[in-house]
């Protein structure tokens, strides 16, 4: 599994018949950007846990679906990195 964070929808309205209809997002993993389909209905701006190879295809519906990275759930709350170094000094 991997935390990544939502940037924006990926819209793609030519695609391959086993894509169907589901959500795209662009996802930054570090300063990688990634795409990554969206099975919860998550917004740019949302921490989220993704996970990869087969368990982003069955996450995404089968494993025929053709995913290697699939956004699994939406953090409740989770600062970035720099932000947890700004309150350790504040405290």
């Amino acid at each position: 599994m991997k935390i990544c964070q939502v940037e924006k929808p990926l819209v793609s309205t030519n695609r391959i018949p086993s894509l169907e209809h589901k959500h795209l997002q662009v996802v930054r993993d570090g300063s990688s950007q990634l795409v990554a389909v969206d099975a919860v209905g998550c917004i740019p701006g949302d921490w989220v846990i993704c996970v990869g190879s087969s368990a982003a295809r069955e996450a995404a519906g089968s494993k025929a679906y053709p995913s290697d990275l699939t956004i699994i759930g939406i953090i409740d709350h989770w600062p970035p990195p720099d932000d947890s170094k700004d309150s350790e000094a504040s405290e």
